[in-house]
């Protein structure tokens, strides 16, 4: 039997799923939840994170049965009412499909940034300081991955992009984008930059340079440091940067939403060759 009916909301089996904040989630059981079809579609196909373990109502069971049928017996895959799921989360979001999934281990965050520059010659990375909002954390996320973001680094007080919120904001692409978190956002932004990434930050102010003035193709390995968008960014991060760069908006209105700004600009510093094929593609003979 490759699919295993659940029909108490007490089940052992479902320990996971049943009403877990996400820190508890992380801290106790090293886990996180992904919810929706869409979801675990883009994991099972692009992402390097598996499910230990997948719930579903009956309705999604008849849908999905035949391209989950093969992850068993490896994965654990759950069929129950509605209802219950329901009475996990506490509102039907998840559409009747949840995944539990192990977190791995942490990774250092200059291994990812070096394991990228030796494979590409002008990777575009993402740089997060202070970004406490799972909305903006997941919006980034997506931008990422539609707009070729070969990382995204987060300082220690950026909202955690594994949390359900994130995910579904994202629409997978905190799991598919690779991320580390930074001890020292200070000590990251100087090791990039001796390792050869210019740092630009974004920040309004007139002495910015204008962001559409840069070509793209004239740049090399870039990281772009977005802040908050009521503080901005520190003014430490600030003088860390190698340049400040803005993006032209009318005068009346200093600032867009984190993830439009990263969007923006991430769109802004794509490098397009006449072949249609972007820059920071890996150089050829390498993977």
């Amino acid at each position: 039997m490759q699919f295993e009916r659940v029909d108490d909301f007490e089940d052992p089996r479902i320990a996971d799923y049943r009403n877990l904040k996400d820190g508890r989630l992380s801290t106790d059981r090293g886990r996180f939840i992904v919810e929706g079809r869409v979801n675990l579609r883009v994991m099972l196909e692009q992402s390097a994170f598996a499910p230990e373990s997948i719930l579903l109502s009956d309705r999604t069971h008849r849908a999905m049965e035949e391209e989950l049928s093969d992850l068993a017996p490896r994965c654990p895959l759950y069929v129950s009412e509605q209802s219950i799921l329901d009475h996990i989360v506490g509102f039907p979001i998840h559409r009747g499909c949840l995944a539990a999934c192990s977190r791995g281990e942490a990774v250092d965050p200059m291994t990812l940034v070096l394991d990228r520059l030796a494979a590409e010659t002008a990777p575009r990375f993402l740089i997060l300081e202070g970004i406490t909002n799972l909305d903006n954390v997941g919006g980034i996320f997506r931008n990422a991955m539609g707009l070729g973001a070969r990382a995204v680094l987060l300082c220690p007080r950026s909202a955690d992009p594994l949390y359900r919120k994130a995910i579904r904001t994202s629409m997978g692409g905190s799991l598919v984008v690779p991320f580390a978190r930074a001890g020292n956002l200070g000590e990251l932004l100087e090791d990039m930059r001796r390792a050869g990434v210019q740092i630009l930050a974004l920040h309004p102010g007139l002495e910015s340079a204008d962001l559409g003035d840069l070509e793209a193709s004239e740049i090399g390995p870039v990281a772009l440091l977005l802040g908050t968008e009521g503080a901005g960014l520190s003014e430490e991060s600030l003088a860390r940067a190698d340049r400040r760069v803005r993006i032209g908006m009318e005068p009346e209105v200093d600032s867009l939403n984190v993830s439009v700004a990263a969007a923006i600009a991430l769109h802004r510093l794509r490098v397009q060759h006449s072949g249609g094929a972007d820059a920071c593609a890996p150089r050829l003979g390498e993977e």
